[in-house]
């Protein structure tokens, strides 16, 4: 049996917690943050400005798991377009759901629509910066 998963993992800069409240919003599931002041000792100081940061976060239950964090401490985080969160399934009601939800405060590239190859696709940048494509498959005839 192999227990091998990928899960994305995005970095934030200061807001993570609220993106990741946000997406649990729209996702349910579990959300668990570890703040950076929890692991604070002399042998790993932490900066008083960092000490409520989320070192790491974890969002998982309905088929959706991913991470996140602030980052680290000092350290720019950098956005890009290199990355894009993927969600696809059949479910229409859930995914256009999750699409209707990323899209508050965002800018939709593509909306969800049907496509040339019969799915219902959809692309938007959400209002943290991060990139979401949704795919709904047509049902099968």
């Amino acid at each position: 049996m192999n227990d091998t998963n990928l899960s994305p993992y995005l970095n934030f800069s200061g807001n993570c917690e609220e993106a990741m409240n946000f997406y649990k919003s729209i996702f349910g599931g579990e959300l668990e943050i570890s703040r950076f002041g929890d692991y604070a000792s002399p042998e790993m100081p932490v900066d008083d400005k960092y000490k409520n940061g989320v070192m790491h976060s974890t969002l998982a239950g309905g088929g959706v798991t991913f991470m996140a964090s602030d980052g680290r401490p000092g350290v720019p985080v950098t956005f890009g377009d290199s990355v894009s969160m993927s969600i696809a399934g059949s479910d229409e009601a859930t995914l256009t759901g999750y699409f209707n939800g990323l899209s508050e405060g965002a800018n939709v590239v593509a909306p969800l629509e049907k496509q040339v190859w019969g799915d219902k696709f959809g692309m938007l940048t959400d209002k943290f910066g991060i990139n979401w494509l949704v795919n709904i498959s047509a049902q099968k005839a």
